[in-house]
């Protein structure tokens, strides 16, 4: 089998592709040969050595990876409602970027027969589907017409966020860096979109909504969190699940100065101006979930349910072959792609 590796925290070079021994799967463990893994932003983070729960549950050498899809090789003895060949996708914590995998029972869904989706966008659904369903439905109490503001709209995690708050009935509004993506947003079931690069961002999320939003879901970090938080309306919520605006854009490498100067721009809220603002913070890393595995069921279940009666939209894919992995690294960093990216190891 092969499988990217990172050997310490670097740039793009530090993703190398390396052959080992073909694993056997454990009794509660199914080894999957992998067709497509999906690219996220923790990917990046991950390569740079700036992931804490990487170091925590891995450390170096590293393979990263979330996600993917596939099909079932062997499954170890405790495991006996599936067949060898079966069409599978699943969640992992790290490794997805290989051939072959060996991954828990309770990680791992049947991709339905009956699916219009291709394995290239069952490979895409699972981290960032998790990651909404997470921040919706097990962190809010929803009421109908609520109105939400999502960050990186036309993106993996947003546009989930943008779907499933369709489907809880709420009012949807999406941002989006480029007028590219304008259309990609609204696909996904955004009632209004805010194209940063063409509009003031706050004096437009003003205008739709001069109260405040009751949810704002942010992945950005210190570049829209103070004013995240500041257009909430009493009661209202922030989610903050990532900081992309903290990496630097130049050739994948650290920029420590860059990184210093974002950490000190986040915000410190305190708990007693919250109280008397009537406003919360909530942040998540889906990563430390894993041992939660009635949550993880309980989400992919819904989302399996709702693929199915159609109320899921397959997001827009780009394959990247594994020995192009940095190549997928750079396109996500540009923050220039919709949808997500994926990794093809055959």
């Amino acid at each position: 089998m092969r499988k990217v590796v990172i050997e310490r925290p670097g740039g793009y070079r530090q993703l190398k592709i390396r052959q080992y021994p073909e694993p056997t799967p454990r009794p509660h463990e199914v080894l999957v040969e992998i067709s497509a893994a999906g690219v996220n932003f923790a990917d990046i983070f991950i390569r740079m050595g700036l992931y804490k729960s990487a170091k925590e549950f891995v450390g170096w050498p590293i393979t990263p990876g979330f996600e993917f899809s596939g099909k079932i090789v062997t499954c170890g003895r405790d495991v006996i409602d599936l067949a060898k060949g079966t069409a599978v996708f699943g969640i992992t914590r790290f490794g997805a970027y290989a051939t072959h995998l060996c991954v828990p029972r309770n990680q791992i869904f049947v991709i339905p027969e009956s699916s219009k989706f291709t394995q290239d966008q069952w490979a895409a659904l699972p981290a960032v589907f998790l990651t909404a369903y997470h921040a919706l439905f097990h962190h809010l109490v929803l009421r109908p017409q609520m109105n939400m503001l999502v960050h990186s709209a036309a993106g993996g995690v947003g546009g989930a966020l943008l779907q499933l708050g369709k489907i809880a009935d709420c009012r949807m509004v999406g941002v989006v860096g480029a007028s590219h993506k304008v259309d990609t947003a609204f696909t996904f079931g955004a009632d209004e979109v805010i194209d940063k690069s063409k509009e003031d961002l706050w004096a437009r999320a003003e205008n739709i909504c001069p109260r405040g939003f009751d949810v704002v879901f942010d992945g950005n970090g210190p570049e829209t969190l103070r004013q995240s938080y500041a257009h909430l309306a009493p009661v209202g919520k922030l989610v903050a699940y990532g900081f992309h605006s903290m990496l630097s854009k130049r050739g994948g490498f650290f920029n420590y100065p860059k990184l210093a100067f974002e950490y000190f721009r986040v915000p410190r809220w305190s708990p007693l101006n919250m109280t008397n603002e009537n406003k919360s913070l909530i942040a998540f890393n889906l990563s430390y979930l894993f041992d939660k595995v009635e949550l993880l069921q309980e989400a992919m279940q819904d989302v399996l349910r709702w693929t199915e009666k159609e109320k899921i939209k397959a997001p827009p894919t780009k394959s990247f072959p594994l020995e192009k992995v940095a190549d997928s690294h750079r396109a996500l960093e540009s923050g220039a792609t919709v949808g997500k990216l994926i990794l093809k190891p055959a």
